[in-house]
């Protein structure tokens, strides 16, 4: 608060002091004097003494007004005696237009300090004055309000329109005393974009000289003793802030700085700078937000040639930046003409050799992480543009996996992204990376993206520069380095998930690029931290590493206590090592889990294991004499393509009378091309109640098919693309001596 009432005195007394040189001042000089007594009626008895006298009495007045004791216009009490609200007794001889400012500006301030209420009727007041300077008629009506507050008040003769605007006041520039030195800025404040932060480090890393250093240091050096404007120029993210603050606080040390903020207006520097004694910057990050009437409304309140010339009159710098886009459209513009007068620095984007070898010596001397990535990893972008890039769009990709953003894009960048964790640093098939990002249970909405438009927007460039996944050769992807870098430590990043450790494992088996024992062993240790937490998933995973790196028997321990767990895969890959070495009694229940489950291969390996223990006691029962055991052994035995057991089992049964035996054995005369006795047996079996006996007869006895109708239906086998129905078709036929048929 104290700063703005400093800055509003010394607007004020600019004000007052240019009105004074205008026809307009007989009449401004009357509200002058109205603000001080009405300050000094509202103050206490002791304190409003001597009200008579004004703060502007005999200053620009005639002789005769002074003798006579009119009310005219005295300098104002210096800054170190005590002001009361009154005016001091004119000095002697008249003062210059710059003693009469100080003395008026020490006034105000005083007037200020005592009532700050006053503070809205001298904004009104300044308003007037300027423009009574600048030509503009005075209001003929005035009114004030003291007390409260209030909206729009109008008062007026005549109305023919009206139109409200926003006060051409400028607003109230800080007090110069409060400003920070050269040396102490903050750059981030200042404009320079941060990078990523690093606990226990810097918020940005170390700064690498540039090879325009020296000719900026120059310039910023030429102006420190002649004042004028230099501008550091070039493409957006090549680290133009960073590099001219850097010559500021080598080139301008001691120097306050002054830094607006985008659209302030600027013409009441020179008045609130007028007599200081200190050296001053004036700092313009994207200048081409502080041109001419930048500020707004035409007011012309931005920085153009008079402005400037009034700075470098009283020794202030302007340092300034802008993008060579910018400097383009405004170069030639009437608002762009001090563009004319500046130092122009021109700072590539993309460093050179030399820069890189400097950035090299730097991150070794200092091993700041950010500058070694930066070092390993940045291309034609720049280094700039690598640091300060990096934070934005890990930021804009990570806030993708919104269901109302770009879900699928984000998990198919993470999908890349993870799988370079695992060790797979290389590009990938675009392919694998499609089937890898289907699973991640915290990105919602994925079905409102199509893959295609997922792919197109992780490899967009972004600012013209990165892109989130890299094109390897043909449709291969790796994810952008600074994604990965920044993965590393950043803290709300999942752990990899075991199914994309997967992936990774089974892809670096096959593939020489990589070292498949060190992937295995860094996926080791990530399942072990996951199974320590409780996720049963890792328990199986952790078998699934062992067993591949042919490490038996921790496999099998993994494995059986991730399927005492109840996890069915783990239980089928045990039941298959315990029924690989013989041990299928323990096999059994593990493989009934998992065949339950639905793991067909587990199904059928059980019920091999079962077939060979049916066939083991079936054959007990059969030699102890049981009819039904030596009928279903011979069928085991026909299934086990062992006709001759198979045949003895059957007549064994038939000779004890079953006649659930007599389908089976008509089955093997058949086989055997024994017609007629088969044709007995399978009325024998169906008179007793047999179907399938019943069906075999008829097929066999009843309606013999003609060979014609197997040749057309191999044929319709084949044409189908059946190609076992076609090598039968070439067979049938070549039997028949149709060789010529049979060929194709």
């Amino acid at each position: 608060m104290e700063a703005e009432l400093a800055a509003l005195a010394s607007v004020g007394a600019s004000a007052v002091v240019q009105a004074m040189a205008t026809d307009a001042w007989a009449d401004a000089r009357l509200r002058v004097a109205e603000l001080f007594r009405r300050a000094a009626a509202d103050a206490p008895s002791e304190a409003a003494h001597d009200t008579s006298d004004t703060p502007y009495e005999a200053a620009h007045d005639t002789p005769h007004e002074a003798a006579h004791g009119t009310e005219a216009a005295a300098p104002p009490r210096p800054a170190d005696e005590p002001s009361t609200g009154t005016a001091p007794e004119p000095p002697e001889p008249p003062e210059s237009p710059e003693e009469a400012t100080a003395r008026w500006q020490a006034s105000l301030r005083g007037l200020l300090e005592q009532h700050p209420e006053a503070a809205g009727e001298l904004r009104a007041l300044c308003e007037e004055l300027s423009d009574a300077s600048a030509g503009r008629p005075a209001p003929r009506v005035r009114n004030s309000v003291t007390g409260g507050s209030a909206g729009h008040l109008i008062q007026a003769e005549t109305i023919n329109s009206l139109t409200f605007q926003a006060s051409s006041f400028p607003a109230a520039l800080p007090d110069p005393d409060g400003w920070p030195r050269a040396e102490d800025v903050d750059p981030v404040a200042l404009g320079v974009r941060p990078t990523h932060r690093i606990p226990a480090l810097p918020p940005l890393p170390p700064y690498v000289l540039r090879d325009r250093d020296d000719t900026l240091i120059a310039a910023v050096t030429r102006a420190r003793e002649a004042g004028g404007l230099v501008l550091v120029l070039g493409e957006p993210f090549a680290g133009k802030s960073r590099t001219a603050l850097e010559a500021m606080a080598q080139g301008l040390a001691g120097f306050r700085v002054f830094a607006p903020a985008r659209g302030a207006d600027l013409r009441g520097l020179p008045a609130l700078l007028q007599g200081r004694p200190g050296r001053y910057v004036l700092w313009l990050d994207d200048l081409d937000g502080h041109l001419g009437d930048a500020a707004g409304g035409g007011g012309g309140g931005g920085l153009e040639p008079r402005l400037l010339s009034q700075l470098t009159a009283l020794g202030v710098t302007v340092l300034a930046t802008m993008r060579e886009d910018a400097y383009d459209e405004h170069r030639h513009t009437p608002h762009g003409r001090v563009l004319d007068l500046a130092t122009v620095i021109e700072l590539a984007r993309e460093w050179s050799p030399a820069e890189r070898a400097r950035l090299a010596h730097r991150a070794g001397r200092t091993g700041d992480p950010r500058l070694v990535d930066a070092l390993c990893s940045s291309g034609p972008e720049g280094v700039a543009a690598y640091l300060t890039l990096g934070p934005l769009l890990w930021d804009e990709w990570w806030r993708a996996r919104r269901a109302d953003r770009h879900p699928r894009g984000h998990a198919l960048v993470r999908a890349a992204l993870d799988l370079a964790r695992c060790g797979l640093r290389g590009p990938l098939p675009m392919d694998l990376l499609v089937k890898a990002h289907e699973g991640y249970a915290d990105v919602t909405g994925m079905d409102r993206e199509a893959v295609p438009d997922a792919q197109a927007w992780a490899r967009e460039r972004r600012h013209g520069l990165l892109r989130f996944l890299v094109r390897g050769t043909g449709d291969t992807w790796r994810v952008a380095p600074f994604l990965l870098e920044a993965a590393e430590r950043h803290e709300t990043l999942p752990p990899v998930d075991g199914r994309i450790w997967r992936f990774a494992l089974a892809v670096a088996r096959t593939d020489d690029t990589y070292d498949y024992p060190a992937i295995a062993a860094a996926a080791r240790e990530a399942f072990r931290r996951a199974a320590e937490a409780g996720d049963g998933t890792a328990l199986h995973n952790l078998g699934l590493v062992a067993e591949s790196l042919g490490e038996r028997a921790e496999a099998e321990e993994w494995f059986r206590r991730a399927a005492d767990a109840g996890r069915p895969e783990s239980a089928g890959r045990l039941g298959r090592m315990l029924a690989d070495r013989g041990e299928g009694k323990a096999a059994e229940p593990y493989l009934e889990l998992a065949a339950e489950a639905g793991d067909a291969e587990a199904a059928t390996l059980l019920g091999k294991l079962l077939r060979e223990r049916a066939e083991r006691w079936l054959g007990v029962g059969k030699e102890g004499g049981s009819v039904e055991a030596a009928y279903l052994w011979g069928d085991l035995r026909l299934a086990a393509g062992d006709d001759n057991g198979a045949f003895g089992s059957y007549y064994d049964a038939i000779r004890a009378g079953c006649a659930e035996a007599a389908g089976r054995w008509a089955s093997m005369l058949l086989l055997w091309n024994d017609r007629g006795t088969a044709e007995v047996w399978l009325r024998r079996a169906a008179d007793s109640g047999d179907e399938q006996a019943a069906q075999r007869l008829r097929d066999h006895f009843d309606a013999v098919s003609p060979v014609d109708s197997t040749d057309l239906e191999l044929q319709e086998d084949a044409e189908e693309g059946s190609a076992l129905a076609a090598a039968n078709l070439g067979i049938f036929l070549e039997c028949r001596d149709r060789p010529e048929e049979a060929r194709p």
